[in-house]
């Protein structure tokens, strides 16, 4: 009987130092100045976002605008969750008397993918690329499907976004401390 006062007792002892512990952490936590990034008012002027990260799919057009799509579906194929869907039909070339295929639509669904590049890396005529726009964020999940053949991608809403963004500067945030 003495022996489970003993360990009753330690234990309690050991419950006591690891409340004291945890308070302690909690109280020099409470005390530290705390600081916000100030996202959406400043973001035009700090955010940067890396040049690799994949945010959006978009056709690469030429000065013209015309894309190089050829309809393949090799990059539907590749899609791990079949988030690419392409519509199209054989067209004969007057000139050459030439069967060949004729894009009709290309839907992308921002909502469903993964982000993992594999369309990008299958397409064999490099016609569609990831841009790093990140704010994509609407109220109706319908607005995520995107017909990559009928829109024109000028850029994202921030300047300068393809690029990079704002210049990475190391160590230095748009902090307020409150």
């Amino acid at each position: 009987m003495a022996y489970n006062d003993k360990n009753y007792f330690q234990d309690i002892v050991e419950g006591v130092k690891t409340l004291a512990v945890g308070m302690k952490t909690t109280l020099v936590e409470y005390f530290t100045p705390k600081s916000t990034e100030q996202y959406p008012e400043n973001r035009k002027t700090t955010l940067h976002v890396s040049p690799r990260f994949r945010g959006r799919l978009v056709f690469k057009r030429d000065e013209e605008g015309a894309y190089k799509c050829t309809a393949c579906t090799l990059c539907e194929k590749a899609c791990p969750n079949d988030t690419i869907k392409i519509t199209a039909h054989m067209d004969t070339d007057p000139e050459t008397g030439k069967k060949k295929k004729k894009l009709d639509d290309y839907q992308y669904d921002l909502g469903d993918c993964m982000f993992c590049q594999l369309c990008v890396n299958a397409c064999n005529f490099d016609a569609i690329e990831f841009t790093n726009d990140f704010e994509n964020a609407v109220f109706d999940r319908s607005k995520l499907v995107l017909h990559l053949d009928k829109e024109v991608y000028e850029g994202g809403s921030l300047p300068d976004l393809i690029d990079g963004g704002a210049p990475l500067t190391i160590g230095k945030f748009n902090t307020k401390t409150k």
